[in-house]
């Protein structure tokens, strides 16, 4: 790249910043990185109504101007909806794990179902602990690099502040309601869509979807990756990444 591009990296539902450093070190040489935590998250205030408008505006205010977003899982939903409210400061997006729908609907079915949803808010309510231990493990399901996956996600989340359960509760939420689909056509930045072939959470297929309902967007599939490809496949990202923005 012949300029320092900013990027800002956004991560997923009940995880840190720091599930970014290799990712982030893989950058350094490419890019100014800013690995910015949601609302609520690593010790940041919640904001009010807890929707994905809210976030956007939220983590706007700390982000530079203009920038180049990935989004991750969740952090991905928060991207889109800052895209289309701002696009003179977003000017490109990266979205990994992403999908415009997380709750399956009659027209979209890359999805999780809406039972599946209830049991998650249901077993977040019961105790939050091991449901995070457990959504750790469905999250590096299938990966090539699984144990170590799973390592460096454990760490990011239990070694940091955790989110407050009403954040949790929010964010998920959130995610069973929202559907991003009507507002895609609007976001006409470039857009990079990466998704791991293995991924348990959010299905392949969503990820491509996704792709082909945005105007400029091109979509990649990671081999062995499951639904967080940026631990296993740091360098590849990064470099992928940096070809976008040249």
């Amino acid at each position: 790249m012949s300029t320092r591009h900013d990027i800002v990296l956004l991560h997923g539902w009940a995880s840190h910043p720091q599930v970014f450093r290799g990712l982030a070190r893989a950058l350094d040489k490419r890019a100014r990185v800013h690995s910015l935590a949601l609302p609520g998250y690593g010790g940041t205030p919640a904001c009010a109504p807890y929707t994905l408008e809210r976030m956007a505006q939220a983590l706007a205010v700390n982000a530079p101007q203009p920038c180049t977003v990935l989004g991750w899982s969740l952090g991905a939903q928060v991207a889109l909806t800052w895209a289309q409210q701002m696009p003179r400061q977003v000017q490109r997006l990266v979205l990994v794990a992403a999908t415009p729908c997380f709750t399956e609907r009659s027209d979209w079915p890359h999805a999780v179902s809406a039972q599946q949803m209830r049991q998650f808010a249901a077993a977040l309510q019961r105790d939050p602990q091991s449901l995070l231990r457990r959504f750790v493990a469905l999250q590096t399901q299938g990966d090539e690099q699984a144990v170590r996956a799973a390592h460096q996600l454990r760490t990011a989340l239990f070694t940091n502040l955790l989110p407050a359960q009403a954040v949790l509760a929010a964010g998920l939420e959130s995610l069973r309601a929202m559907d991003l689909r009507a507002g895609l056509p609007a976001i006409t930045q470039p857009v990079l869509v990466l998704h791991g072939e293995r991924d348990a959470v959010t299905p392949c297929a969503a990820g491509a979807a996704l792709a082909a309902l945005l105007p400029r967007a091109q979509f990649e599939t990671i081999p062995g990756a499951g639904h967080a490809p940026f631990l296993s496949n740091a360098a590849w990202m990064a470099a992928r990444i940096a070809g976008s923005l040249e």
